[in-house]
């Protein structure tokens, strides 16, 4: 499995795949699943699909295991075998990056032990 950079320690953002073997797809693609921003899919026959993995089904081949995709550029719902996917990039910007609940509470931590009053526990703006 080849691998770039990532951009956040907890992110797979940046990050490219090119499976060697079956568990190594699988792996990337259960990774993808839980990803909060577009992959970029390429196929066997060369073409790329960017958009975001919103479901799977494992089966017990790559023959009968397949991502549900919505496509970056149409609202439509497509289905890839795993069978005809070669690798995938996580190239889309995660949304969910750095935004766990322990991050979150170290930062109000930091401004409470700073002095500021009135602080709030309210989420970011994804944006």
């Amino acid at each position: 499995m080849s691998q770039e950079s990532t951009v956040h320690r907890d992110s797979p953002q940046g990050l490219a795949i090119e499976a060697a073997s079956e568990e190594e797809l699988r792996a990337a693609l259960e990774q993808a699943f839980d990803y909060r921003g577009d992959v970029t899919i390429t196929r066997k026959d060369g073409t790329k699909l960017e958009g975001y993995i919103f479901d799977r089904q494992t089966g017990r081949s790559l023959a009968d295991s397949f991502v549900r995709v919505i496509p970056a550029d149409r609202n439509v719902k497509l289905s890839i075998a795993y069978l005809d996917i070669a690798g995938l990039a996580f190239t889309g910007r995660d949304a969910a990056a750095g935004k766990s609940w322990e991050a979150w509470v170290k930062k109000y931590m930091e401004k409470k032990a700073a002095g500021e009053r009135n602080i709030e526990l309210k989420p970011e703006s994804l944006d």
